[in-house]
């Protein structure tokens, strides 16, 4: 991408998603780090025969977490499973509408999950963590609305550089998918 993003000229925007992609690197490293420290001190504690009670509740949050804010860094390096081979033997003209249909399906699936995940908050507002009881189920749940825009972001900054580029050659879009 960041070949192809010096080609173009790399504009403001262009510029944002290399940041917005250093940021969400940055998140996801964090909890990979923070996932392997518990984990190992799960393992430490339970050798010694002193298990930590909340152990496994938190290595789940962890790994959910990982899980959804890596996805987040997917979208915006294009780095999601895709079937290009399928598109790529459309005509151009096909293959430029199917990539907007597509990215306009995305951008509605995650704008359902952020609204639906929104709307469970409140909900889950008066339970918490079994083992920590002082952590409230709706900050572990907030993942699901926060990553969700979060690849709302990402996924609208892939749906501008395809309009962008409509009449480029190589689609901007499939660079990601192999």
């Amino acid at each position: 991408m960041h070949d192809n993003v010096k080609q173009m000229g790399g504009g403001a925007l262009d510029r944002f998603r290399q940041r917005y992609g250093l940021v969400l690197e940055w998140v996801v490293m964090f909890l990979m780090v923070a996932l392997a420290v518990e984990v190992t001190l799960g393992i430490v504690f339970r050798t010694l025969g002193q298990s930590l009670v909340w152990y496994d509740e938190v290595a789940s949050v962890l790994l959910a977490w990982l899980t959804f804010y890596g996805s987040a860094l997917a979208s915006v390096k294009r780095g999601h499973i895709g079937c290009p081979e399928v598109v790529d033997q459309l005509p151009p003209q096909a293959k430029y509408w199917v990539n907007v249909f597509s990215q306009v399906l995305v951008l509605a699936f995650f704008a359902l999950l952020g609204w639906v995940g929104l709307s469970i908050l409140p909900i889950l507002a008066t339970d918490a963590l079994v083992s920590l009881p002082w952590v409230p189920m709706s900050f572990v749940q907030s993942v699901i609305p926060v990553s969700s825009v979060l690849i709302l972001l990402a996924e609208t900054l892939n749906l501008v550089d395809l309009l962008r580029h409509q009449g480029a050659a190589a689609d901007p879009l499939a660079e990601g998918l192999h």
